[in-house]
């Protein structure tokens, strides 16, 4: 079995490199990355071949998915409010990116496995966000990442392609960049409670989101692949958990051992208000799978970046192929 991550470099994908890497049903690992986002030190230590290159390189990207059995389709523009910021660079990356991948895989038919999000549904006000809701995203990320699966979807239906399109809810943990202006809630307010500063709050708090620890998604990306599993209709990556801001900075500080203040700022637009994730079809595709708790997962990621060095890239990635 020989898989291709693309925005392999990136938090999700070195995560999952490491975890494909380490499984003896996968012969080859190689990762195509621009860079933009992802970084090459996420990969030291990764026995895995580094191509570097966009997903929006129809040539070199083709060579690739050929070498490919699967393809996790992992590269992306992130952030809603780069999105913003920049909407066509968004629509560039996530949506016409993606149909680059789609083209490139309609030649030699590899198992697909694309990066959705939970920004499509919007603010909907439905308790549980379940796969059968209407769509109605409230950014430019989220519209590029809806035409995704949707495009992923239509080559399923049109082209027999075999697609397993996952929509990601709040990933956090280590790998995850807190450096820059448009970094998640996790590693913002991890980076600033270690700096014993007040951890940033966009608005007043109570907005909840379905927090997905990292290694509960490699788990279960790499299942997929291991298992070829398609589904004719997205399938949510998340657990049904709920937890506010302002609960997050309560886990914190109990995970820190010490109070952990609040600096809380105005809204962001684009921002949705509550994101729980329906996790009945991710149960019934992935039985064995389970979520990591929150205090758990926030340990995890303050151990890291409490001994996080930027160490010199592993001699085994391999610059070319």
């Amino acid at each position: 079995m020989r898989v291709l991550v693309t925005g392999g470099a990136g938090f999700i994908g070195a995560n999952l490199c490491r975890a494909l890497a380490a499984r003896p049903e996968v012969e080859r690992v190689t990762v195509l990355d621009d860079l933009s986002s992802g970084d090459l030190v996420n990969l030291a230590g990764v026995d895995a071949d580094f191509v570097f290159g966009s997903v929006l390189d129809a040539g070199p990207l083709a060579e690739l998915v050929a070498g490919a059995t699967t393809v996790v389709h992992l590269a992306a523009r992130p952030s809603v409010p780069r999105s913003i910021a920049d909407p066509l660079a968004s629509h560039a990356a996530n949506a016409t990116g993606t149909l680059h991948v789609l083209e490139a895989c309609r030649t030699t038919m590899p198992h697909l496995i694309v990066a959705s999000s939970s920004s499509v549904y919007g603010d909907s006000a439905a308790e549980y966000k379940h796969e059968d809701l209407p769509t109605r995203p409230l950014s430019p990320y989220g519209a590029a990442k809806l035409a995704a699966e949707c495009y992923a979807l239509a080559y399923a239906a049109t082209f027999g392609l075999p697609v397993l399109a996952f929509r990601f809810f709040n990933v956090y943990g280590p790998l995850q960049p807190a450096d820059h202006a448009y970094a998640a809630v996790v590693p913002a307010f991890v980076a600033a409670a270690l700096r014993g500063e007040p951890v940033p709050v966009h608005g007043d708090g109570s907005q909840s989101r379905d927090f997905t620890y990292v290694s509960s998604v490699t788990d279960v990306i790499t299942d997929a692949v291991l298992r070829r599993v398609t589904s004719p209709i997205p399938v949510n990556l998340a657990f049904g958990t709920r937890a506010r801001l302002l609960d997050v900075r309560d886990a914190l500080a109990a995970v820190l051992g010490r109070p952990v203040a609040a600096e809380f700022g105005p809204p962001r637009p684009g921002d949705i208000r509550e994101s729980r994730s329906s996790p009945r079809r991710l149960g019934e595709l992935f039985p064995k799978v389970r979520a990591v708790p929150l205090e758990e997962g926030l340990r995890r990621t303050v151990a890291w970046f409490e001994t996080f060095t930027r160490p010199l890239p592993d001699r085994r990635l391999n610059a070319g192929r």
